[in-house]
């Protein structure tokens, strides 16, 4: 009796299973599936796919010489094994197999191929010589619980108007809570895309998604604002960010996209007497785009200000760089509360440096106001009184 052929295997990283799962989701629709040679030669001359805009051919392109060896021997109609860390991800039927060239890839995705951006450096390492497309099953496909939950919440409050606000929250500062305070003035519903990306964070997501929470639940209408998060890969960078955020919210049921100013892939540029930026040149995304405005902090005004409306000058203004405060984080200091939310700072410490002070009670009680009664403090709890601490002004 003969015995059954086995599939061959090709050996895929986290990121392709990302972008495989949107793609079978409908997450990136029009396209729906992974392209063939004819639809990549397509949307490379026109820029567009079924005539909405498309930034880049969608396909797979498993990089190394294992996965080189079965793709250059493989047929159409056979079936390849998907495999990711060891457990088998999906199941794949070969339509066709083409060359792409890696460096052009890299161009289409990042705007170079220069091996000295760090996208590039990376992404330059994952994409392989062969692109495979053809119907692919998912080994457990997964209900797309996010989407639901966009669904429900916008039911809930019988919302018409959804904004989406992608965002890294490294950390959660004050522009950040004002970003999302203004999409709340113009939506009825906010989904905070939170970023979720394969690397190791600074402040992992865990964290970051509890900050997010913590401020909408204290600090913002109930029921208004919701967070999913958006597993990161290298098709959401470069200079076609903006485009595959647009995509994705639109599929997601959100009715408008808010970015920051310093967003990536903005990329102002003058046209026919006028400013203009790649949000003009998105055709069939049927989704609202707006430029948030910069928010500063101004030493004269005393509070949280938009650089359109303060009439004094940038020497007056506190710039709001996460890289910055992330830098005071990761020594252990406690950022300004006009920078950080208190609570949100001792959230921070408190996950970042655990168990830090050797005797903890006995700093609280010799530092801070007690009640005089014996209790058990965290160190969540200690750095939130100390911050009330740094903000007593009568000495200062």
């Amino acid at each position: 009796m003969a015995l059954k052929r086995k599939n061959k295997s090709l050996y895929i990283d986290q990121e392709a299973v990302a972008a495989l799962q949107m793609l079978k989701a409908g997450l990136l629709s029009p396209v729906t599936a992974l392209m063939n040679k004819s639809e990549v030669l397509d949307v490379l001359r026109h820029s567009s796919y079924h005539g909405t805009t498309c930034p880049f051919p969608f396909i797979l392109t498993p990089a190394g010489k294992r996965n080189t060896q079965v793709l250059k021997s493989s047929q159409r109609g056979d079936t390849l094994d998907l495999i990711c860390e060891g457990k088998l991800f999906a199941t794949l039927k070969v339509d066709e197999i083409f060359q792409i060239d890696p460096k052009e890839r890299l161009r289409q995705i990042y705007g170079t191929s220069d091996k000295s951006h760090p996208g590039v450096k990376s992404t330059y390492q994952r994409i392989g010589n062969y692109a495979v497309c053809g119907e692919y099953t998912l080994k457990e496909p997964l209900p797309n619980l996010h989407k639901q939950t966009i669904i429900q919440a916008k039911e809930r409050i019988n919302a018409n108007s959804v904004t989406a606000i992608m965002m890294a929250a490294n950390p959660l500062h004050r522009a950040h809570e004002r970003l999302i305070r203004q999409s709340l003035d113009s939506s009825n519903l906010v989904v905070v895309f939170l970023l979720k990306p394969h690397c190791k964070q600074d402040i992992a997501y865990d964290i970051r998604y509890d900050m997010v929470k913590y401020f909408a639940d204290n600090y913002l209408p109930k029921n208004q604002v919701i967070i999913v998060p958006l597993e990161q890969n290298y098709i959401f960078a470069g200079i076609n960010e903006i485009i595959i955020d647009a995509i994705l919210a639109k599929n997601y049921g959100c009715t408008q996209l808010l970015i920051g100013p310093n967003h990536a892939g903005l990329g102002m540029y003058y046209e026919s007497n006028s400013n203009k930026s790649i949000i003009d040149s998105i055709k069939g995304i049927d989704i609202k785009i707006s430029i948030a405005r910069e928010y500063v902090y101004c030493d004269t005004c005393k509070t949280l200000v938009s650089t359109n409306t303060c009439p004094h000058g940038h020497h007056h203004h506190i710039s709001y760089h996460s890289d910055s405060i992330l830098e005071l984080l990761k020594l252990g200091i406690m950022p300004p509360a006009v920078l950080l939310r208190k609570e949100i700072s001792a959230l921070i410490l408190s996950k970042m440096f655990p168990n830090r002070f050797k005797n903890l009670e006995k700093l609280y009680y010799d530092l801070l106001p007690a009640s005089g009664l014996i209790e058990n403090h965290t160190e969540e709890e200690f750095y939130k009184a100390l911050m009330k601490l740094y903000q007593t002004t009568s000495l200062t």
